[in-house]
């Protein structure tokens, strides 16, 4: 049976992400079948990997952070002339601090904190940063089961074909697109559900069927929503709120 690091099994597995998988194992916080793993060591697919319990309670402590990411504002580093999301992330903009999740603002919480899929600098709404490898998987591995909804104020004509192809038929970056639910929210406003995240993706498929995007906010990853979250503000990911 083919050999795969160690690494590597463990990221497909969920236990975390392969860089974390590399740390733990360094710490000599991997057994595989009973024995300590070294780093760079691979396993077959059916051998027993655990985490040492330090391991899993580092995990524990690992925070998971909702913002409503304003227009103007870039996801990952910043940009000339631009914040970043993580530059947000301080105790003056938490949302009702001391009732969410890991109660108030820790400084600490921002070491490691990284934005687990985009969202454009001209969109707004849910982004998601984590400290935690198994949840950035989650939403953004290849094989992500977690679907994303989105309000997309748009202008121009759109006929039911245009409609029909946004739901299933154009294609992008040489690959056909994922089907995705479409409907009208309102006369200018579309209603998205998708299952993929292609840069920029919904503004180019609205380019395709003549729209062009005048707004647009996400609502909503997996089963955790914006929901009353103020442009700007954050809150911790509450204890049992999982994305799916």
């Amino acid at each position: 049976m083919e050999q795969i690091r160690i690494s590597k099994l463990m990221s497909e597995r969920g236990l975390c992400s392969r860089r974390e998988a590399d740390a733990f194992i360094e710490r000599g916080w991997v057994k595989v079948n009973g024995r300590v793993a070294v780093l760079g060591q691979k396993a077959s697919p059916n051998d027993k990997i655990v985490l040492d319990k330090t391991a899993q309670q580092r995990q524990t402590e690992r925070v998971t952070i909702i913002l409503h990411k304003p227009v103007g504002i870039v996801s990952g580093q910043a940009e000339k002339g631009y914040r970043n999301a993580v530059s947000l992330i301080q105790a003056s903009t938490q949302y009702k601090p001391g009732i969410s999740g890991q109660g108030k603002f820790n400084p600490a919480h921002l070491r490691g904190l990284a934005p687990a899929g985009r969202l454009d600098i001209d969109s707004q709404g849910l982004l998601v940063l984590t400290q935690d490898g198994r949840i950035a998987k989650q939403l953004i591995g290849e094989d992500s089961p977690i679907d994303k909804e989105y309000l997309v104020r748009v202008s121009g004509k759109l006929d039911e074909r245009g409609l029909s192809m946004l739901r299933h038929g154009l294609s992008m970056d040489g690959q056909q697109l994922l089907p995705a639910e479409v409907r009208w929210q309102n006369d200018d406003q579309l209603h998205f559900v998708l299952r993929e995240g292609k840069k920029r993706q919904i503004r180019r498929m609205c380019e395709m069927v003549g729209l062009k995007v005048v707004g647009l906010k996400r609502v909503r990853m997996g089963r955790v929503v914006l929901g009353d979250l103020p442009p700007g503000k954050w809150r911790y990911l509450r204890p049992g709120e999982k994305f799916y």
